[in-house]
């Protein structure tokens, strides 16, 4: 291996992964994505899709996964930064309900791992960012599914941001400067995890 380090995250089937970098005067190089590598490492998962979105500062999206078609998704960014977060929706899980989050970034060149069972979303950071991941199965419309970004029995601590519980359409939340977050009429309807489906 050599090429990758990867870091196993406090909930079971999340992984941190960091690439081996070369950098010198002209610039760098490092490899976005090495199956090998990532077998070696345990992670054999098969990606059939990769999705990227671009989103301005306070731009949050999600609690999303998909019902019967779940996807595991490695995530990057390509272009300034995220808060990105998986909230554990496993049955059978001893940290169902919980939820790890991490920045990824241009400049830190990380990507988050998120198996099958998760919930997730993001929250932009900088000015701009885009963001960019493989999945493990197709996107099917019509079964998506959700839970509320500020659920309190979840408790995401999202950076810069505050916020009433959502699962209505009047919900709102707000940057520490006071600007308002930018989620989609769909996103501040989600309700919350004891109203969500369990995988």
């Amino acid at each position: 291996m050599g090429k990758i380090k990867v870091t196993k995250c406090t909930i079971e089937g999340l992984y941190v992964i960091e690439p081996v970098v070369f950098e010198d005067k002209r610039g760098y190089f490092f490899e976005v994505y090495n199956q090998n590598d990532m077998h070696e490492a345990g992670l054999g998962m098969t990606f059939v899709q990769e999705n990227t979105s671009k989103s301005i500062k306070g731009v949050l999206r999600g609690l999303h996964f998909q019902k019967q078609y779940p996807q595991g998704k490695l995530a990057r960014v390509l272009e300034g930064a995220v808060f990105d977060v998986a909230v554990d929706l496993r049955r059978n899980s001893k940290t169902y309900g919980k939820w790890y989050g991490v920045e990824l970034s241009a400049e830190n060149k990380k990507q988050f791992y998120i198996p099958e069972g998760f919930a997730h979303g993001l929250l932009t950071l900088t000015e701009e960012a885009v963001f960019c991941y493989k999945c493990t199965d197709f996107y099917h419309p019509g079964d998506e599914g959700g839970v509320a970004w500020n659920d309190p029995e979840i408790g995401v601590e999202w950076p810069y941001v505050t916020g009433k519980y959502a699962g209505t359409a009047s919900a709102k939340g707000y940057c520490l400067d006071g600007t308002e977050l930018i989620l989609s009429d769909k996103d501040q309807k989600w309700l919350g995890l004891k109203s969500t489906f369990v995988f």
